[in-house]
């Protein structure tokens, strides 16, 4: 598999999610051992807390200590861009973990119901579009766990951007980590709000269909991808890679880079017994398998006017 010009191993990379704490470095560490083995890539969490505390910086740069050739994605939010990130902070962050790409992440319903949050998206696409003419590296929009419509895909496009990760809806859920979060604090009315907005978003396969429907960048699927038939559908459904999270932490937290790699080759096996059930001998022929959509997803096909994968 190619992806903005490297080869993975197989169409699997690990959703970027920690850094800035505490247990961010061993987990990443982790991580990183297990994508460097096996040919793989993954992304790291918001490196926004290593600006505000060079201290931090080791939770992140760990990543490119353990694994030297994979491909390592950086990570800042669209409202510190929005708010006049300097390119010398820019800099710092992609050489932090000597980044193959930037994610600039699109978290504005985080943002809208977290007790501290800042949704400053005003001048956002401007200000990524100098950025990305700038950068170095390849900039990759990258929403989280509330999809992206072909509408925001246009924009996407029109900015300048290398690749989208459709972070769709039906994997972890920010604004429930919000809602547990301003319960913990005692702020009722922020809990009542998160709540509320628990399952905001565009489902992942639906994300897929609505960026697909609009442009031919390179995409990545996040958000409840847990299986490799998840990740099989994605692919044929027009993903170039799948991503995981959650169960990755998960795996890294109980058994380290160990488990992280077992629960990463469990995928990658799914995976070619789905392309063996179904008669594909390779990723490229999966692609022209018939697929059946449910009344579901047609619908929304039908009432949003979108390209069906044939």
């Amino acid at each position: 598999t190619v992806f903005l010009g490297h080869e993975f191993s197989a169409p699997l990379i690990v959703a970027g999610m920690t850094g800035g704490h505490s247990l961010a470095e061993k987990i990443n560490a982790a991580i990183a051992e297990a994508v460097e083995e096996l040919g793989l890539g993954m992304g790291v969490g918001s490196q926004r807390a290593a600006l505000l505390n060079p201290a931090l910086e080791e939770t992140f740069s760990i990543v490119r200590e353990k694994a030297p050739t994979a491909y390592i994605i950086s990570n800042i939010g669209a409202s510190q861009i929005a708010m006049d990130l300097s390119s010398r902070d820019l800099e710092k962050i992609i050489d932090m973990v000597k980044a193959n790409a930037l994610a600039i992440h699109l978290n504005p319903l985080q943002e809208a119901v977290q007790m501290e949050g800042e949704p400053f998206y005003k001048g956002f696409l401007d200000k990524a579009q100098e950025i990305i003419e700038d950068c170095e590296v390849p900039v990759i929009a990258k929403e989280t766990g509330a999809g992206i419509s072909k509408e925001a895909a246009e924009k996407v496009v029109k900015a300048g951007f290398s690749a989208i990760d459709v972070g769709g809806l039906g994997g972890t859920s920010f604004s429930k980590v919000e809602y547990y979060r301003a319960l913990n604090n005692g702020d009722k009315e922020m809990a009542e709000i998160s709540k509320t907005f628990s399952n905001w978003g565009i489902p992942t396969v639906l994300s897929i269909l609505e960026v697909r429907t609009v442009t031919n960048l390179p995409l990545i699927a996040t958000g409840g991808i847990r299986s490799g038939v998840d990740i099989a559908k994605a692919l044929r459904l027009g993903a170039d890679l799948a991503a995981v999270g959650r169960p990755v932490i998960q795996a890294a937290f109980k058994e380290g880079s160990q488990g992280v790699k077992k629960y990463l080759k469990r995928l990658i096996k799914e995976l070619r017994i789905t392309l063996f059930l179904i008669g594909a001998k390779d990723l490229e022929e999966l692609r022209s398998k018939p697929v059946v959509l449910s009344p579901r997803i047609l619908n929304w096909i039908n009432q949003r006017k979108l390209k069906i994968p044939i």
